[in-house]
């Protein structure tokens, strides 16, 4: 089995929710007021039988060309290749690259995207800017959607958990496979760094449960030697942890 980090670049976010592409390097802080600054990580994974991409990204494109798309290729593989896209949630930040900005068409036309089924739901019934119902229309018209229902195993690979936390039907992965096993939080554990302190975020849908969950998260990876996948991380998108005592321990993982 093997991960990549299928890194999107940063970006800030003001209050009208629009992500806007942010430069550390040459990007003022100070020029943004009351932004948000995030990264953004889908990840691909290939398994003997299978090449996943986890959460979609943006959908931002170059020169006519889907970021994702070309973080793929540098890879070896093709957005063809791709047969499973598994979804946390929908906010447009993780479920904007579902379908080409470009073209109008599915990103990933071969793969099957496995959604929670409420959440689909919730997405539509939203009028939140968080959610992107063109985006949706898409995926619907093309038969590709696998919906699933609270927790389960998708494959002998795959199981996936309700956990609803920073939305209400928000859902977690592991991928067990090779004698490693593959956990991917979401936006419940988005920054491995978040596994060292205590906080309720005001932006989770149940902070405390989201809170408590990190901890819970946290400990089993250390426990029983997970590799974590975090989304928003600013360096260090997979992982491990350890624990000593009281506190946890990042352990980069580089390609």
């Amino acid at each position: 089995m093997k991960v990549y980090a299928l890194d999107e670049g940063s970006y800030s976010v003001g209050v009208d929710k629009k992500f806007i592409p942010f430069d550390p390097k040459t990007d003022d802080k100070k020029d943004r007021k009351g932004s948000l600054f995030i990264n953004v990580q889908p990840f691909l994974v290939e398994l003997e039988d299978e090449l996943i991409v986890i959460d979609s990204g943006l959908g931002f494109a170059h020169d006519g060309k889907m970021v994702i798309h070309e973080n793929i290729r540098k890879l070896g593989y093709e957005p063809e290749d791709v047969t499973l896209v598994l979804m946390s949630h929908l906010h447009q930040d993780h479920a904007s690259g579902m379908v080409d900005t470009e073209t109008g068409s599915l990103s990933f036309p071969n793969a099957e995207y496995v959604i929670q089924r409420t959440e689909w739901e919730e997405a539509y019934s939203n009028t939140k800017s968080s959610y992107k119902t063109e985006i949706f229309d898409t995926l619907q018209r093309s038969g590709h959607i696998h919906f699933v229902e609270g927790d389960g195993q998708l494959n002998s690979a795959i199981s996936y958990e309700l956990s609803g936390a920073h939305s209400p039907f928000h859902q977690v992965f592991h991928i067990v496979s090779e004698g490693q096993h593959l956990f991917y939080g979401g936006d419940e554990w988005p920054e491995p760094e978040q596994a060292l302190r205590r906080f309720a975020a005001k932006y989770d849908y149940d902070g405390h449960k989201a809170m408590e969950l990190r901890e819970q998260y946290a400990t089993q990876a250390a426990e029983e030697n997970w590799t974590c996948l975090f989304y928003h991380a600013d360096e260090n998108a997979i992982a491990k942890i350890a624990k000593k005592e009281d506190s946890f321990r990042i352990l980069p993982i580089t390609n």
